[in-house]
């Protein structure tokens, strides 16, 4: 039956070239080693056409070079091929029923192969060495524990046939590596093995690519079982592993919770803050200032039978004696009630001790009180335009205010009081000026330098309108604040503690008021009568006349009799002063000793 296959000859997968075929010439290639016969396949397994003897190879065949030329034409007179060397006798395997039906064409995959695709055969990865150069035996590999196994020795391979007489000489055979020692695999049942053609080399039949020898292992121990404390070291290393794993994830966690504590969880807004500080300040600082005069600062709280109203005032000594404004005990009168609340809280019943209208001065004592702490006094005559001051006391009953500032003028002379109509009650003060706040209230509180050194009394305020608001309040400070120089105040206080009066320095004259020239003028005559210029007294002595007008006070300028009487209050009585005057349009100099007056 014709279907377009060929009918001639099946060439078969060990087929080697037969005479009659092209000569084909291949590269150079290393001999392939020679290893011993593989066993026979059972022939009752193997087709019919499996052993052809034309189709048959000689050993030297199989292991000479690639360069060996086959006959062109067969030759009858050549010797027949020697035979193969005995075979060892395999077991019979099994028969077993093919998973396919035989194939008559044999058509693969099921079939042999075609003629148009001979399979290659099978190269076994054997290194190439460079001619001439040995190859070192391969490694032997390992017995599973890192030991090394000795190759197992290799019978000697058969004697080779004599070569036909082919005008060829084949280089002599490799001598076939070691092979390594296997490990012994468990019995199986042999497997039907096709017969090879004679004088086929085995060597590419026994490669099995599964059974590569064993790398040696990278630190090769001792055999397996045998204790050499490995695993000991590994529970330690485990532990200690495990240790620092737990602190690890310890210190985390912590770290996590305190942070998720101070910052009050993973949601809530929290926002950054500095820290509390605990360091100090400065003692010349307004802090540093305050925190130490304002033990010493007072609130009073006077009440009368028509009127009230509320100072400040501070301590001058231990014996609980307080300075203050004459106009702020003023409501108590003579039945009152002072109640004096120190920094701290504590309150204690005050008693007027003295007081003086004239420079708008009072002292209260207080008593049952321990623990007081006296603030000290500095010298206003020290005092320069622009040094930074700090004032202190209870703005609209707001106790232990602190406002700071600086010395704006000095020598300001001002006038306060005079209600009652007969000027009795006007205050004569050539006072510091300052820009420190001061707001009713203020009034008697201390006004202190850098070193918290009292330099002048708070006393009054220049507002901006009369005085009154349209809620009917006080009027507030526009940084005009005028303060009693503690020069005065301290002679004051002293005479009002020893003598429960104080004394006013005079020169004995009367002074017209309404006078609007530059200058203070000498009444024409004086109260109720009275002669200008007292007999007898230091402006008579020193030849004052009524009309002299009176122009300067120990070099200063006066302008008006206000600034004459404040020049004068300014110095204590038995000093001597230098004036300048006019009279009848001359210029005249005299010179006086101060008497003295009692104050109201």
């Amino acid at each position: 039956m014709e279907d377009g296959k060929s009918t001639g000859p099946k060439a078969k997968w060990w087929s080697r070239p037969t005479p009659g075929r092209t000569t084909r010439t291949a590269p150079d290639e290393p001999t392939p080693v020679a290893d011993t016969a593989a066993p026979a396949a059972d022939p009752t397994d193997a087709p019919t056409d499996a052993i052809t003897a034309p189709d048959a190879v000689s050993a030297t065949e199989a292991t000479a070079g690639s360069s060996m030329t086959e006959p062109e034409t067969p030759t009858a007179d050549a010797p027949p091929a020697p035979a193969p060397g005995p075979v060892p006798d395999v077991p019979a395997a099994r028969l077993t029923k093919p998973l396919h039906e035989p194939d008559e064409y044999s058509t693969p995959p099921y079939g042999g192969p075609g003629p148009w695709a001979p399979a290659p055969p099978v190269q076994r990865p054997v290194p190439t060495p460079a001619h001439g150069t040995p190859v070192p035996p391969q490694y032997a590999g390992t017995n599973g524990a890192g030991i090394p196994t000795q190759p197992a020795p290799t019978p000697p391979a058969p004697a080779a046939p004599a070569p036909a007489p082919t005008g060829f000489t084949p280089p002599p055979p490799h001598t076939p590596q070691p092979q390594l020692q296997q490990p012994p695999q468990q019995p199986q049942q042999p497997q039907p093995q096709p017969q090879q053609p004679n004088g086929a080399s085995t060597q590419w039949l026994q490669y099995d690519p599964w059974g590569a020898p064993r790398q040696p292992l990278t630190n090769p121990g001792p055999p397996l079982g045998a204790d050499t404390g490995r695993k000991k070291d590994r529970r330690g290393s485990l532990l200690v592993g495990a240790v620092l794993l737990a602190l690890v994830a310890g210190g985390i966690g912590g770290g996590i919770g305190a942070y998720i504590e101070r910052n009050g969880g993973l949601t809530q807004v929290e926002l950054p803050q500095a820290g509390r500080s605990s360091g100090g300040r400065a003692p010349d600082s307004v802090a540093g200032i305050a925190a130490s005069a304002l033990p010493s600062v007072v609130t009073l709280h006077v009440s009368g039978s028509t009127e009230s109203g509320t100072g400040t005032g501070f301590v001058l000594d231990g014996s609980g004696h307080i300075l203050t404004n004459n106009h702020v005990v003023a409501p108590a009168g003579q039945a009152g009630e002072i109640t004096v609340t120190f920094s701290g809280g504590e309150t204690a019943r005050g008693e007027v001790v003295g007081k003086d209208s004239g420079y708008d001065l009072a002292v209260v004592k207080v008593t049952g009180v321990s623990g007081l702490k006296p603030l000290p006094l500095g010298n206003s005559d020290n005092v320069r335009v622009g040094d930074p001051v700090v004032a202190i006391g209870a703005p609209f009953d707001l106790s232990n205010t602190v406002t700071s500032g600086i010395i704006s003028a000095k020598d300001r002379p001002i006038t306060a009081g005079g209600e009652k109509g007969d000027g009795s009650d006007i205050s004569y003060v050539d006072a510091l000026q300052t820009d420190a706040p001061i707001n009713p209230g203020n009034s008697g509180g201390p006004l202190v330098d850098a070193d918290a050194h009292v330099i002048g009394i708070n006393s009054a305020i220049r507002a901006a309108d009369s005085g009154a608001s349209e809620e009917g309040g006080q009027a507030g400070s526009i940084g005009l604040g005028f303060a009693i120089p503690i020069n005065q105040g301290k002679r004051v206080a002293e005479e009002l503690i020893n003598t429960g009066r104080a004394t006013h320095p005079v020169i004995g004259v009367t002074l017209d008021m309404k006078y609007t020239g530059d200058g203070a003028r000498v009444g024409s005559k004086g109260a109720e009568g009275k002669p200008a210029v007292t007999p007898g007294g230091p402006g008579a002595k020193a030849g004052i006349r009524p009309g002299d007008v009176i122009t300067e006070v120990d070099g200063q300028r006066v302008h008006s009799g206000e600034e004459l009487i404040v020049k004068i209050r300014a110095h204590r009585p038995g000093d001597r002063l230098d004036l300048a005057l006019t009279r009848g349009g001359k210029d005249l100099s005299i010179s006086l000793t101060l008497g003295s007056a009692s104050g109201t």
